[in-house]
């Protein structure tokens, strides 16, 4: 078993805004504690000037256990990276314990609060997961943080690659993300990989009347990770992941529903769009799958304009299957709120057998960026309180996870919240068309898959044009990305969830 103490948000300074007592009580508890090392996860110092790195460097000589410290982005202001490497140690680098290895990298961008793990320091971090690929547990700090975070207010300074740092994680088997940054604790489980948020240890901007805490890790021998936020007013909440085995899933029982997921289609005029693959991946779901449902997750036109409107009703007319259809952040510019409404009607509940669909509309006039709402969150946990005895599929634009290949600029503002009502709900699976590229993860309890696009050019998926397949069995979810033009197909995920449900139809 190992014990890890993880620190984060400090920020040293002479002002008032540093809590010396709360970081004196925190250091004291860890000495007098039985772990094995402590993780500083950044913002060591508040502004990265001189005199706070003189203080910041004797406070922490008081920590007596083996030390890993992280570069916040507070650290690098005024040149400060330079001052890290003096006084407290490597941007970079990797710590070996019995049975594991913490692999800590700079996301930092000078003068910036955002973060990124880009270029060249990607491709270390790759090497060094595949160098020590070997460790039972896999840890990588950084400071940014991963998934957004609740209670934030508006999401932002989430590493810009932060889809593909995930899914190199994810594949490379890691057992734990530590980072701080946003001064929330918070805990979240994604796939096996346990996502480890500390809040801030000794600085008065904590958020919704916190108080300053540190996280306590504990790597089990079976495997389990347990965290404990331990808070200055002695109060502990506790979170224990255990890993998922098997890793096969064979499905039980006939398929209960299909959903074909599609996004993206940006119909226009414009040599972007692809109206053949289009008209080609109507005519496969039409003659080849069979959905009971098909949901299109936003971008159904390019432009909000009448002519595109009318065009894009030719083409969805077609599909034979129930639609369901949410708009995306180009179908309301210009005149698009109103045309979506006149074309595709509102957005409402849909229910399927066992099944209810919950569209959550998430677009905003003349913006990429999406927000639910304080009002819509609310009204997204009571619709899911009220179906809790029946299977609740989410449907929005936005996307809630990050995705590979794409630079999160189209985050939710309120992503951090609305995760945490899907996950605390109890959503069973929500569907998302944002980013260009197909992508599907399971955070805690809840599979999010993102759908790529299906006709437009400018997408970042490597399989090219695409839509999502999902099918939902008495005890799981599979969802298989095909490929718009040629039809094959490749897994995207296979997950467990709840059951059983009752059958409404008969599904070879």
């Amino acid at each position: 078993m190992i014990r890890i103490a993880h620190i984060s948000d400090t920020h040293v300074t002479g002002e008032s805004a540093y809590k010396g007592y709360a970081y004196d009580l925190i250091v004291n508890e860890i000495n007098r504690g039985d772990f094995d090392f402590v993780i500083h996860t950044g913002d060591v110092t508040n502004n990265g000037l001189r005199e706070e790195y003189e203080r910041a460097s004797y406070e922490l000589r008081k920590i007596r256990k083996p030390l890993v410290v992280v570069p916040g982005n507070h650290d690098v202001r005024n040149v400060g990276y330079a001052l890290f490497e003096r006084f407290i140690g490597p941007l970079n680098g990797v710590f070996e314990f019995e049975g594991g290895v913490v692999v800590w990298v700079d996301s930092t961008i000078p003068d910036l609060s955002d973060g990124r793990v880009g270029g060249h320091k990607f491709r270390w971090l790759k090497e060094k997961l595949e160098e020590y690929s070997d460790r039972r547990f896999k840890i990588v700090a950084a400071h940014h943080h991963l998934i957004p975070l609740p209670d934030t207010g508006r999401e932002r300074n989430v590493l810009y690659n932060a889809g593909d740092v995930l899914d190199l994680l994810l594949r490379h088997g890691v057992t734990l993300y530590t980072c701080g940054h946003k001064h929330v604790p918070n805990v979240y489980r994604v796939e096996d990989l346990v996502v480890d948020n500390a809040g801030c240890a000794s600085c008065r901007k904590t958020r919704r009347g916190d108080v300053n805490s540190y996280n306590v890790i504990t790597l089990h021998d079976d495997g389990r990770v347990e965290v404990e936020v331990r808070r200055v007013t002695r109060e502990v909440e506790r979170r224990e992941h255990r890993p998922v085995r098997p890793k096969l899933f064979v499905p039980r029982g006939k398929r209960l529903l299909r959903v074909v997921q599609v996004s993206e289609s940006n119909v226009s005029d414009r040599a972007y769009f692809r109206r053949k693959v289009l008209e080609n991946a109507i005519r496969t779901i039409n003659e080849r799958l069979n959905p009971d449902l098909v949901v299109h997750c936003g971008d159904v036109v390019d432009m909000g304009i009448e002519r595109y409107y009318e065009r894009a009703v030719e083409f969805y007319e077609k599909i034979r299957a129930e639609k369901l259809i949410v708009p995306g952040h180009n179908d309301i510019t210009y005149l698009g709120h109103d045309l979506f409404t006149e074309y595709f009607g509102e957005p409402e509940v849909k229910e399927i057998g066992d099944f209810t669909f919950i569209p959550v509309v998430s677009a905003q006039y003349e913006t990429p960026i999406g927000v639910v709402g304080r009002i819509g969150q609310r009204g997204l946990e009571k619709a899911l309180l009220e179906n809790s005895e029946r299977f609740t599929v989410v449907v929005m634009h936005h996307n809630i996870v990050p995705i590979p290949r794409s630079r999160e600029l189209g985050f939710l503002e309120d992503a951090g919240d609305v995760l945490r009502v899907l996950t605390r709900a109890g959503a069973n699976l929500v569907l998302t068309g944002h980013g260009g590229n197909a992508f599907g993860v399971k955070v805690e309890k809840t599979p999010i898959i993102n759908a790529g696009s299906i006709s437009w050019e400018l997408h970042r998926n490597p399989f090219g044009n695409s839509f999502n397949v999902i099918d939902v069995y008495r005890d799981m979810v599979v969802a298989f990305e095909v490929q718009a033009t040629w039809g094959s197909g490749r897994l995207v995920g296979i997950w467990k969830t709840k059951g059983p449900f009752t059958p409404f139809r008969s599904s070879p």
